[in-house]
């Protein structure tokens, strides 16, 4: 076991994803906070231009993390990359850049992807033989404290949050012509059909000031709130519940989302395109009921106990080290 890794973490400069600046900050605070504050890891960010020249970490590092494997967010050409006798780890890119993004495979040398995201699903966008690790990153522990308590929250409408698709028929048609899988309303289904019901309060990302770290300042207002993607869960399935919140889960055989580990009427309410509308009434024909907070509560403990950041890099290191000794045998 090496007892420091020594990590170069390669992104491009204007990568927002990890200013600080960016309207969601998950990113920056797993990969530039939680990397740098654990102890086990000695990191050292390299954002650059278009081209980054490799050759400059031999013998230097034990590990190359890549922001990602697609194009966006990291620079053009990495020289030298393919002479390292380094292990690189990379992001997996968004599902949608998937197939973009194969291509990097042997120009940057992965040797290993990690996401938030299944291994199942993971090998639904990639060949078999990319090797992958689950690694659920996102909650940020100081931003999740002092919240305001369960009982004193808006207890009548039910918080949906994120982007929805465009439901008139002619933007549909575009859209399904020009991303018929990946555009917003087919990744979106249930979380749009909720904003058709009177109950549900609704804030598009940007249409309100509770942006960036500030975002569970929003949640914390309400005892229920709306977590859905149709393929698979992402970052606001273990942000909600972080909150505090009753979080409303689509969890279904699409999304596979029953990896992530939420158990339905114990740690959130599963819903899916059938049954949304009678598990919304439940709660709102007695919202006082005890169980919806200690459902909430036990959801809360779950979040920050296995999806904090500080739990992901011990993941990931775990996933270092593995590497490290094989490249050392």
């Amino acid at each position: 076991m090496i007892n420091k890794i020594r990590v170069a973490f390669i992104y491009k400069d204007d990568n927002i994803f990890l200013s600080g600046k960016h309207f969601d900050n998950c990113y920056y605070h797993f990969f530039i906070n939680a990397l740098k504050r654990n102890k086990r890891l000695d990191v050292k960010n390299f954002p650059t231009k278009n081209e980054f020249d490799a050759s400059i970490l031999r013998n230097k590092f034990d590990i190359i993390l890549l922001f990602s494997n697609a194009d966006w967010g990291m620079p053009n050409e990495i020289k030298g990359i393919q002479e390292l006798d380094i292990p690189v780890i990379a992001r997996a890119s968004d599902p949608s850049d998937a197939k973009k993004a194969i291509k990097n495979h042997k120009r940057w040398k992965i040797d290993y992807y990690f996401h938030f995201h299944s291994e199942r699903f993971f090998h639904e966008l990639y060949p078999s033989n990319f090797k992958y690790k689950t690694i659920i990153f996102g909650v940020e522990p100081s931003l999740y404290q002092n919240l305001q308590p369960f009982k004193s929250r808006v207890k009548n409408k039910i918080l949906n949050s994120g982007n929805v698709g465009n439901t008139k028929l002619f933007s549909k048609f575009i859209n399904d012509i020009r991303n018929p899988k990946w555009n917003t309303y087919r990744c979106k289904i249930l979380r749009t059909k909720c904003n058709e019901l009177p109950y549900v309060y609704y804030t598009p990302t940007l249409k309100h000031d509770y942006v960036n770290d500030k975002h569970p300042l929003l949640l914390e207002k309400y005892r229920a709130v709306i977590a859905a993607d149709t393929y698979s869960p992402v970052i606001t399935y273990w942000e909600k519940p972080a909150a505090g919140c009753l979080t409303f889960m689509e969890i279904t055989d699409k999304n596979k989302g029953e990896y992530v580990g939420f158990e339905d009427g114990k740690t959130a309410i599963f819903i899916d395109e059938d049954n949304y509308k009678l598990r919304f009434k439940q709660y709102l024909s007695e919202p006082d009921n005890p169980k919806w907070e200690r459902i909430a509560e036990a959801g809360r403990i779950y979040s920050l106990e296995n999806f904090n950041n500080d739990k992901a890099v011990s993941h990931l290191i775990d996933l270092m080290e593995s590497l490290c000794e094989r490249y050392n045998d």
